[in-house]
């Protein structure tokens, strides 16, 4: 057995658990979806004595039988009993539809829910090496393709295996040796499905995977839209575009093309098995061995062992499509999540006191982080500075735990943070990023954010200090403002002020500004850094800056080149040592000038 189909077998067991608490409703669809196909197998013999009645009284009549004459009485009954069949049939499948179609999608809410929870505990690592439009595509699009899959194959799967054996009874029971020529469509029809879904599954993985390309491409350009325009990189991403969408468009199209060939190929073989069928009854007719109406019954009967066969083999495609959304979906749900400590320690009152001993890290077998070592005491401003990629703000994703050190520790309070949960780390924080993230709601409801029991004059202060509450205050509808889901019905820093003040409501004990003020002018910028400055008392703070003279105020500055603290100090102090923080804050006086 190979790597492949014991991989879709692991796969297909991982969605029991989310199908077992609907169990019985499964179990009801299944009693009524029997129900359902023995009615089916039924009604033919019942209409083929119609048949047959009909045929005997006119023969009756033909030959001048006394008494002849067309029993209408009996075929009304015929009739009526056909009819209460028929209700029979059409009540248990409204109920079947209504119990499996709940059943699954709740089942399927349990999935989404499940991925969610995942996602939650993924590292960040996970999606540095994961488009975001694919993450995207396999919550929504494959678990959809899942869900109608279910909901459209099902029955058919259950009812066909059934409605197979009814109607192989049935026929049984006509004539034997009929029944064996019609069996021959089932190994005929494995055969065929077999050859045709060997060489097409593999192009239904390419068309999943493709999807996902597609979500995430589209994702990025409507993230980088206005880059795009300043750029003039429309045509590019047009192209880019359309060589991803060919690519799904081909792979789709062979996918399709290549399942739908097995409906045509398994009713080629259903009418030539029809056609020998046909000759059999009437040389067994014109013997005498066998009635019109059970010819016709008969028939009817081929069309049942067909029509199970050919309808799954018209899913398959959906089919494929499932196995491939299943594969991709439970890759997300077998990644190794973060590992949390077992007995977590919680910090009493934080006092802000933070410590990296020999702190090393690495991206892969790339170290970025050498041996770092700090002492920051409790309500120290800090402010870590150096070139662009010089280690800065992975030196704050490791304090955040957004990934783990590769040896070494950092300590908050003299605890290890890799002994803490990582929802009690981050609830001693509050970050302001310099890519702001505001959601599609009221200003009131995003400041919130910071804090969701804060009162109304809780929110109106934190506003004031982060120097924002004039803004809102100006706009038609004040704090009820809705901001939309691009965020782009205020300006960028604007956006920059309501996450500080989002920060500030937090009341966290350690602050993080990364290039918190990159996108203020320099009127706002003044205003602002007198607001934290107020709001930094009492708080341990890092303060991440491009623009030296920001921090000129900082209680300790760290000097980080090639992810190693080159030089430790106050501003006087390092301007004194005329080392590279004085290059640096000279080369950008300089710039400013």
């Amino acid at each position: 057995m190979n790597k492949k189909w014991q991989s879709f077998k692991k796969s297909v067991a991982q969605i029991g658990p989310f199908i077992s608490p609907y169990k019985w409703s499964f179990f009801i669809a299944i009693g009524m979806i029997i129900i359902t196909n023995i009615v089916l197998a039924i009604t033919p013999t019942i209409e083929g004595q119609i048949t047959s009645l009909l045929m005997e009284n006119a023969l009756a009549i033909a030959d001048k039988v006394p008494g002849a004459h067309i029993q209408f009485d009996i075929v009304i009954k015929i009739i009526v009993t056909l009819f209460i069949f028929y209700m029979i049939k059409t009540i248990s499948q409204l109920i079947f539809t209504f119990t499996i179609t709940n059943s699954i999608q709740n089942a399927m809410h349990d999935l989404r829910n499940a991925l969610q929870e995942k996602i939650r505990h993924l590292p960040i690592s996970y999606f540095d090496t994961h488009q975001y439009g694919d993450v995207l595509s396999r919550i929504t699009n494959d678990v959809d393709t899942v869900s109608n899959a279910l909901q459209q194959t099902l029955r058919q799967i259950i009812g066909g295996v059934l409605s197979l054996g009814l109607a192989i009874f049935m026929m049984s029971r006509i004539n034997v040796a009929m029944t064996f020529v019609v069996l021959m469509i089932i190994p005929l029809a494995l055969l065929i499905t077999r050859f045709i879904v060997k060489r097409s599954q593999k192009r239904f993985t390419a068309q999943q995977k493709a999807l996902g390309n597609l979500n995430g491409a589209i994702t990025e350009m409507y993230t980088g839209y206005n880059e795009i325009l300043l750029f003039n990189k429309q045509q590019k991403s047009i192209e880019q575009f359309k060589d991803i969408n060919e690519e799904l468009c081909q792979n789709a199209f062979k996918a399709q093309f290549m399942s739908s060939l097995i409906s045509p190929s398994i009713s080629l073989v259903t009418y030539i098995i029809i056609g020998t069928v046909g000759l059999m009854g009437c040389l067994y007719a014109i013997g005498g061995g066998m009635q019109i109406g059970q010819i016709q019954a008969f028939v009817r009967y081929i069309w049942q062992v067909n029509d199970p066969i050919s309808q799954v083999s018209n899913l398959s495609s959906q089919i494929q499509s499932a196995f491939a959304a299943i594969e991709r979906i439970f890759e997300v749900l077998n990644e190794k999540e973060e590992i949390e400590t077992q007995v977590p320690q919680v910090i009493e009152q934080t006092k802000g006191q933070v410590s990296f001993d020999h702190v090393h890290f690495g991206y892969g077998d790339k170290e970025v982080i050498h041996d770092f070592n700090v002492e920051i005491e409790s309500g120290q401003m800090v402010a870590i500075v150096g070139p662009t990629g010089s280690g800065k703000t992975t030196l704050i994703s490791l304090l955040m735990r957004f990934y783990d050190v590769t040896s070494g520790s950092i300590r908050i309070d003299g605890i290890d943070i890799k002994d803490m949960r990582r929802e009690d780390l981050h609830a001693l924080f509050g970050m302001v990023l310099q890519d702001t993230w505001l959601f599609h709601g009221t200003v009131y409801d995003n400041l919130r954010y910071g804090r969701q029991n804060a009162r109304k004059d809780e929110i109106i202060e934190a506003a004031k200090q982060a120097n924002v509450h004039h803004f809102i205050r100006t706009q038609p509808e004040g704090y009820n403002m809705i901001i939309n889901e691009e965020a782009n019905n205020i300006s960028q820093g604007e956006k920059q002020l309501l996450t500080i003040a989002r920060a500030i409501l937090k009341n966290p004990q350690i602050l993080i500004l990364d290039e918190a003020t990159s996108s203020v002018d320099t009127r706002l910028e003044k205003m602002l850094q007198e607001a934290m400055h107020n709001v930094m008392k009492g708080r341990t703070s890092f303060v991440i800056a491009h623009r030296l003279s920001t921090i000129k105020s900082a209680d300790l500055i760290l000097v980080v080149k090639d992810g190693r603290i080159v030089e430790q100090g106050k501003h006087e102090e390092l301007i004194m040592k005329k080392g590279f923080y004085e290059q640096l804050y000279n080369a950008q006086f300089q710039e400013d000038a």
